[in-house]
């Protein structure tokens, strides 16, 4: 027998099984009405409203249903509402600037946007055919009992496409499918230890690869979902004391705020002996895992993967052979991406690439059959990223292949960047790259040659990339230089470029 996978079987399971529990404490502190506590069962029907408005809409199967929100309840219910019916969400980065969003909404197709109220006068001239306000419920649900259409699971059809900085100045749109999602929600509950004793925090953006798969794994197994809206470490511990969080996904950023927070909070550190935080986005340093486990308490988890392998490849977890290593050792093992994942196969190409084949890959990317076709080759994904696996099976990220900078979790295309700086006048070349930051894991350094005659200073240029893309892709640093050193067919060598700011480093990402 074969049944085909859903995205509904988790809210389904859910409303079955733990329907009068707890299932979704929406952020309190939000411009929406915030929804406070939903049980599963509330969680199930508003999803199923929000299916049958779309109905009322003409809103077919297999069409686009953009939403761009911060962490929320209706962004998390909206992933069974609007995928479970057989549609396409389409989740977007908040933190994009408006012709950004935009361009992805274009691109997509998307009839429908749902917008975070804080994001209302921002986006108000992107051209869509329908656009609701988060918290505007009347509009976006239709009325209470109304049933949604039936739809036929087809777990190979396209389930959400989440846009992403590539190595091209405009993103590109991955196509995960029922089949990818469902994979890797139950390999990452699996693999995570999870149950339905546990509380899951949602510091990590849901619209980054579905959150990692979390709305899906947890709401399957019954877990309490609490929300955050935004990032800040002594709100985090607060949520870990309140709610009795025992588990979270975060990058690496977002571990250094939490212990910074730790530094003056009163009282034993919530969550001691119960938490574990799972990381991924660049591997921290050895001190930061150290750090973790031995002034939180909380349990270090290292994975890698890509939106577009959704995204959980290889898991680091320490194991009872490790049990007797100093914290020092231990953490310099925990520091590797990991061994594969269930289901997931690795190998590295002649060139130290890394490549995968998975039920978790992508479909491919969106209206881009000339990507598709680059990203996957007989039968591997190739990720972009250089490494080598270990004779114990792990692997270990050394070098990026493709021009991604990863910034406090967030991909960054230098290709795109570059662009915007060369759009400044005073600008005759440049090469960005990422370089290690304590905070960011790396983060964005330009190095420019001005044109002749030309005057800019590291200030000048780092607001005129802010006000032209998203804050989070400007440079922190700039650095002016007489010329870059080019090969003799004229193409700049960034790994040389990057080589004197990760002297010291075993790896060149952080």
């Amino acid at each position: 027998m074969i049944v085909p996978f859903s995205v509904t079987d988790f809210i389904e399971r859910a409303a079955a099984v733990y329907g009068e529990r707890p299932g979704v404490i929406d952020e309190p502190d939000q411009p929406a009405d915030p929804l406070g506590t939903l049980t599963y069962a509330a969680a199930y029907e508003l999803s199923r409203r929000q299916s049958a408005r779309l109905d009322e809409l003409g809103i077919g199967v297999g069409e686009r249903v953009a939403i761009v929100s911060h962490n929320s309840a209706r962004l998390l219910t909206s992933f069974f509402g609007v995928s479970g019916s057989g549609r396409v969400l389409v989740p977007i980065n908040f933190r994009l600037r408006a012709d950004e969003i935009s361009y992805i909404v274009s691109h997509s197709g998307a009839r429908v946007l749902y917008v975070d109220p804080e994001l209302v006068e921002t986006l108000r001239g992107i051209d869509v055919e329908h656009t609701f306000v988060l918290g505007d419920d009347a509009s976006m649900y239709a009325a209470p009992g109304t049933e949604p259409r039936h739809w036929e699971p087809d777990e190979n059809a396209t389930a959400t496409i989440n846009y992403t900085s590539g190595t091209t100045a405009r993103p590109k749109g991955v196509q995960l499918t029922h089949r990818n999602l469902w994979t890797n929600a139950v390999t990452f509950g699996l693999h995570a230890g999870v149950s339905d004793r546990d509380v899951y925090l949602h510091t990590l953006p849901m619209f980054h690869a579905n959150g990692w798969g979390m709305p899906f794994a947890m709401t399957g197994l019954g877990v309490p979902q609490v929300v955050l809206r935004k990032v800040d470490g002594a709100e985090i511990l607060r949520r870990v004391e309140q709610h009795g969080v025992t588990v979270m996904c975060a990058a690496p950023a977002v571990a250094a705020a939490v212990l910074d927070a730790a530094q003056d909070w009163e009282g034993e550190i919530p969550g001691r002996d119960r938490v574990r935080i799972i990381m991924a986005g660049a591997p921290p340093p050895t001190r930061t895992v150290v750090r973790v486990e031995e002034e939180l308490g909380w349990e270090f988890v290292q994975i890698y993967g890509l939106t577009e392998t959704s995204p959980l490849l290889t898991v680091n977890r320490s194991r009872s052979e490790w049990d007797d290593l100093s914290a020092e050792d231990r953490a310099a093992k925990l520091v590797r991406a990991g061994a594969p994942a269930i289901g997931v196969r690795l190998r590295t190409d002649e060139h130290g690439e890394v490549l995968a084949r998975s039920n978790v890959i992508l479909e491919g990317y969106w209206e881009r059959p000339d990507e598709t076709s680059r990203a996957l080759v007989d039968g591997w994904f190739h990720t972009g990223d250089g490494g080598a696996i270990g004779d114990d099976g792990y692997l270990s990220i050394s070098d990026r292949k493709k021009d991604v900078i990863i910034t406090g979790g967030e991909n960054v295309s230098s290709i795109e960047v570059e662009d915007v700086l060369f759009s400044h006048p005073a600008v005759a070349e440049v090469a960005v790259i990422g370089v290690p930051s304590e905070k960011w894991g790396e983060t964005i350094k330009a190095l420019v040659v001005l044109a002749d005659g030309a005057t800019a200073d590291e200030a000048e240029l780092i607001a005129w990339c802010k006000d032209r893309a998203a804050g989070y892709k400007a440079p922190t640093s700039i650095e002016v230089r007489d010329e870059l050193a080019r090969t003799a067919t004229g193409k700049l060598q960034k790994f040389k470029l990057r080589q004197p700011y990760w002297e010291g480093h075993d790896r060149q990402v952080n």
